[in-house]
């Protein structure tokens, strides 16, 4: 029976629920010797006569409570209230005392749509953190998901380890995971798997427990970082055993296919997470972090083909052959290029129509609104205070992240950056996405004040970039 605002708990007060899970229910509750907000954190009533999940309870509490970092949730207390005289164990209560965090859940957050992409780079620098904080103490967290982060206004914070396995203990599968109870809105009801099934790294939904490890929690990650981009769950089914098979054997679409301004290297990063063998993952979340770190300071702008994986060299004579064939097409084929060139044909005229959504309109009143890349392959206009980016064999558009209340948008001569006036700076941003960068700050002399003045004046610095 949930607890009723007032009830005591030795030197605590409960206010209000918080939360349920498979483990216990959160409340909301003030220490009343130190006078500040406490979340606690009660063992299930019609299950704390259950040894299993009272091991469980304790292994919660010092796996927490061996954890000091700011993007882990912070135990203060642990508490054991007995029950009415001649109750026995059924009536006792088991508790946890931890710091109240205010925000939202990243679930909560993820229900309204994908992160900005900056956004998505810092929660998950925040959350990896972490992760190497409790893998170097050798916790395997076993149960990362978006409701077990927290998203607060000093960051994001891990939550619930009560799953977490201590590398040094020897697993006892006394409690099946088909046995645990899962969150209300999952695909089924409670005593099945699918509350978190879907972040599960394939040796976890084998129930291969001796090979759960940290590279387990990398798994989980990824399938996280992958919903954060996107909006989308990596790995979805209607029922549980098509999520099975996903996870088991196959790989979700790219996320550049779902949002096309992700960069190539967070792509890279994330398929490595969700790599189905353990070796073949980021072997540390150190690593991971030091990755998502370098993206987030400009990595990302690299090419595709930078971070592609190297294909084995073939054989000098296999590729001679071509080399030879090739020669001789060419000589054949000079001369009726020649004979072309001498009468070119006239350029191709493409026209097309920019219709914008009922949602939006163009910002500002000068002409300086769309640009078009100098290859033609893009096209950017401002609308809605925000620059907006269309492939031009493509009818969609998407919005640049970090470019609110951007004006007057040029390309660079190689087309792979846009320069944009935004707060009294010019700044730039990468096509394939990543922060904005300042170059300087937007003044143009006698003119500066005229909406109509051509910005040819600082077009020339984005040559710098």
């Amino acid at each position: 029976m949930p607890l009723e605002p007032g009830t005591r708990l030795g030197q605590f007060e409960v206010l209000s629920p918080i939360a349920s899970g498979g483990m216990g229910e959160v409340y909301k509750a003030t220490d009343t010797r130190l006078n500040r907000t406490v979340a606690i954190k009660v063992l299930l009533s019609h299950r704390a006569d259950q040894p299993q999940l009272r091991e469980r309870f304790q292994r919660e509490a010092e796996t927490i409570a061996s954890l000091n970092h700011p993007h882990i949730c912070t135990l203060y207390d642990i508490g054991h209230q007995p029950g009415p005289e001649g109750s026995g164990e059924q009536g006792a209560t088991d508790y946890l005392v931890m710091e109240y965090l205010e925000g939202e859940t990243l679930a909560e957050r993820l229900t309204r749509g994908p992160l900005p992409l900056n956004e998505v780079l810092q929660v998950a620098m925040e959350v990896s953190d972490g992760l190497d904080k409790a893998h170097r103490k050798g916790i395997t967290h076993r149960d990362l998901k978006p409701a077990n982060v927290m998203l607060t206004k000093e960051g994001a914070k891990i939550l619930d380890f009560g799953l977490a396995k201590l590398q040094q203990e020897v697993a006892e599968p006394s409690i099946r995971l088909s046995e645990m109870p899962t969150a209300p809105n999952t695909l089924t009801a409670e005593g099945t798997i699918l509350g978190t099934l879907q972040y599960m790294a394939p040796e976890q939904v084998e129930g291969k427990v001796e090979e759960i490890d940290a590279r387990s929690d990398i798994f989980s990650f990824g399938a996280m970082v992958y919903e954060m981009a996107t909006g989308r769950k990596a790995f979805e089914g209607k029922t549980q055993a098509s999520v099975i098979g996903k996870i088991m054997e196959h790989d979700p679409p790219p996320m550049s296919s779902l949002q096309p301004v992700t960069p190539p290297a967070l792509d890279r990063v994330v398929k490595r997470c969700l790599a189905k063998e353990p070796d073949d993952r980021w072997q540390t979340a150190r690593d991971l972090h030091e990755e998502l770190k370098w993206i987030a300071e400009g990595g990302a702008q690299v090419s595709a083909a930078a971070v592609s994986e190297a294909k084995p060299a073939q054989p000098m004579w296999r590729r001679a052959i071509p080399v030879a064939l090739g020669s001789l097409v060419l000589i054949a084929i000079t001369s009726i290029i020649v004979w072309n060139l001498r009468s070119p044909a006239p350029p191709a005229v493409t026209r097309f129509a920019l219709t914008l959504p009922p949602t939006e309109q163009f910002t500002g009143a000068n002409r300086d609104i769309v640009a078009l890349s100098p290859d033609g392959n893009t096209l950017v206009y401002a609308a809605n205070q925000q620059l907006f980016l269309r492939s031009m064999d493509s009818l969609e558009t998407y919005p640049i992240p970090g470019t609110e209340g951007a004006q007057s948008p040029f390309f660079s001569p190689d087309s792979q950056w846009i320069a944009f006036i935004a707060e009294g700076k010019l700044k730039k941003v990468s096509i394939t996405g990543g922060p904005p960068l300042v170059l300087s700050d937007a003044t143009g002399g006698q003119e500066a004040g005229d909406p109509m003045t051509p910005l040819f004046s600082i077009q020339g610095r984005i040559r710098a970039c």
